[in-house]
């Protein structure tokens, strides 16, 4: 770890620019981690030109590993990086033991820093959740950012993720509630505190007329979704927009906008079908016909239906990132 706690908000400041991604966690048709699927997925998506890279995040199915897997996929993930990206893991848990646990693990192994949610049982309201958190990071001195997400049951008031932001080693807010002017509002209410990434590309556009500034893009799975080894369009997006150059970045996202638009419509029909439950299924089959490891889910996720799987490789095909 490169700061100390009371310097974390200046680093993050510093460091936290450009792609994030996050890493699906692939398994074996016999139900293991697949950890040589992993290393290959680790060096296709570094060839891109991601920043930094996300394990355990919810694309990562954290909540389906067990324990064991969980502190596995955290122990190697450091040795399959190898210091060519920065490093993030995901702490989320139940438990404030468990998660204070992982989080002094995570800072031994050398990561970055880690990412929390709120804990998706019995808390109900924000003043649990800043309670949670704030008890979390008086006990670690890694920086800590707060993901924001209905998927945990619970989605913060820009307000409150402000009153995050002031807790001394929170440093970033990735906040996906998928509600634009909410995302807005924690730019402008928590930025000046905590580096504020919300997961919508078209978040850029809104900077000139709020007066904010998106630094960071993460984690998402546009990059190894979007990009392939010759051609990295959505990264170089990111990489003009975050860096400020607005009008470079629109010219490109028109060769992105294609892409994302067969993502939305594929992200919103499995999301739909499965009552708004995070479509882990499509990414992992997308990024399989794209040449990844990812391999089945875990229940409670339903794998996708034939007429899904066959929807998607037309779609792909038609946009000349799979042969037909």
């Amino acid at each position: 770890m490169e700061y100390s706690k009371k310097d974390s908000k200046q680093w993050a400041r510093d460091k936290l620019v450009g792609q994030w991604t996050t890493m699906v966690t692939p398994f074996t048709e016999d139900d293991e981690l697949d950890e040589e699927g992993l290393r290959r997925n680790v060096d296709h998506v570094l060839s891109l030109g991601t920043k930094g890279m996300g394990f355990s995040w919810n694309m990562g199915e954290f909540w389906s590993l067990t324990n064991e897997e969980r502190l596995r996929l955290m122990e190697i993930a450091p040795d399959l990086v190898r210091k060519r990206s920065m490093l993030a893991f995901q702490v989320t848990d139940t438990s404030i033991k468990d998660v204070i646990s992982m989080a002094s693990n995570a800072e031994g192994l050398g990561y970055d820093f880690v990412i929390l949610g709120p804990p998706y049982m019995v808390t109900k309201t924000e003043e649990q959740v800043i309670n949670f958190v704030r008890k979390v990071a008086e006990k670690v001195n890694i920086g800590i950012a707060f993901y924001n997400s209905p998927q945990f049951g619970v989605v913060l008031s820009a307000k409150g993720l402000a009153r995050l932001a002031e807790i001394q080693n929170l440093i970033a807010i990735k906040e996906a509630s998928f509600n634009t002017q909410t995302g807005i509002d924690t730019h402008l209410l928590a930025g000046a505190n905590a580096v504020v990434s919300v997961p919508d590309e078209e978040i850029f556009f809104y900077e000139q007329y709020y007066n904010f500034h998106q630094q960071v893009m993460f984690a998402n799975t546009s990059d190894w979704r979007f990009d392939t080894k010759t051609k990295h369009d959505y990264v170089k997006f990111i990489d003009l927009a975050t860096s400020g150059e607005l009008d470079k970045a629109r010219s490109v996202y028109k060769d992105v906008y294609p892409v994302k638009k067969v993502s939305r419509k594929w992200w919103s029909q499995v999301a739909a079908r499965t009552g708004g439950s995070l479509p882990v299924q499509m990414a992992k089959y997308w990024g399989g016909l794209m040449g990844m490891a990812g391999g089945h889910v875990r229940p409670p996720v339903l794998e996708l239906t034939q007429e899904e799987m066959d929807g998607i490789r037309n779609d792909l095909a038609g946009l000349g990132l799979i042969n037909p």
